[in-house]
């Protein structure tokens, strides 16, 4: 049967950013538990975007320590992204510089596990370095919840992503991989994880223990990865999500979507793989509910909160037409 642990945790587990308002709190809470956050930004061609998000963490930082080490790791960008976030005043590093003895980096993902050999923070947050409208709740309400709830171990941001083409905006129309592979994916065979309204956001928090403890896939498959792993590692009730409002990056062309797509479609069927289920799918032996489940939950960010919805979605099977008239 269907788990119905995603709506209790969707319920328990999802929060507001307006509910940890004040950085100043956050930061004497960190204190008093001995606590340092490190902040990394994997970068790659962000020269536009990325010392504006850094001036952001510095001005929190002004009225308290909230991130004690900010880290830009570069993916050798030609368009001076590195120079702009060292002048900015984050620690730079080269993602080929760092763990060399890995050959050279692969993408996003490969930055981020690379980023945790120099990252010292007690808890790591990530964030995508090409948002524009980078705000101070991004960083207070992500850790909001690390800092303050002793059994959340990982937060995840939520969020409304707009599609913006030339004067046209579509309110929800981004993260078309999210919804179009990832969701669909997990409602399948992750159901545990279908609460969660960004499974590909950049931004989010654990504590260091618990990434040193997962592997990291490369390139956009990163963050199913993760979200599979840390679930079977600690479980679904160490994590969590945090309504963060709207936020706005760069969209990609359709054939670049279509590859992101691949990855995450590969990250789910080597652990499928790796856990021995990946043959269920056709195995006759099943009982048919297993891949036939017909309500598909769908959580959303709406301008009222964060929502899970459930649609009907039967799959029925008809049997060649050649065969009902043979029968008549």
């Amino acid at each position: 049967m269907r788990p119905d642990s995603a709506a209790e945790w969707f319920s328990r587990r999802s929060y507001e950013h307006s509910q940890f308002p004040d950085p100043t709190e956050l930061g004497r809470r960190k204190r008093d538990l001995g606590l340092t956050v490190s902040l990394v930004l994997p970068c790659h061609e962000v020269a536009e975007t990325v010392g504006g998000i850094v001036d952001e963490i510095r001005g929190v930082n002004e009225r308290t320590t909230l991130v004690d080490q900010i880290v830009a790791v570069d993916a050798d960008s030609e368009d001076g992204s590195a120079e702009v976030a060292a002048e900015h005043g984050a620690e730079v590093y080269s993602e080929s510089d760092l763990m060399p003895s890995y050959g050279g980096a692969h993408g996003k993902g490969d930055a981020m596990w690379r980023s945790l050999a120099v990252a010292t923070g007690d808890i790591v947050m990530f964030a995508d370095a090409d948002t524009r409208d980078f705000k101070p709740e991004f960083i207070s309400g992500t850790l909001g919840p690390i800092l303050t709830v002793p059994e959340v171990r990982y937060v995840k941001a939520a969020y409304r992503r707009p599609f913006r083409s030339g004067e046209n905006v579509e309110p929800d129309g981004g993260g078309r991989v999210t919804e179009l592979s990832t969701k669909p994916l997990f409602n399948l065979f992750y159901p545990e994880l279908t609460g969660f309204v960004q499974p590909l956001a950049g931004e989010f928090a654990a504590d260091r223990e618990l990434l040193l403890s997962i592997p990291f896939l490369t390139g956009y498959a990163v963050e199913t990865g993760i979200m599979i792993d840390v679930m079977g590692k600690v479980g679904l009730d160490a994590m969590a999500q945090v309504d963060l409002g709207e936020r706005q990056n760069r969209h990609q062309p359709l054939r670049d979507l279509s590859r992101m797509s691949y990855s995450v479609l590969r990250a789910v069927a080597r652990r499928l793989r790796e856990d021995g289920r990946l043959h269920q799918i056709r195995d006759a032996s099943l009982p048919d509910t297993l891949f036939q489940f017909s309500d598909y939950r769908h959580a959303v960010a709406t301008p009222d909160g964060l929502e899970l919805m459930e649609y009907v979605e039967e799959l029925v099977e008809r049997p060649p037409m050649a065969e009902v008239q043979r029968v008549g």
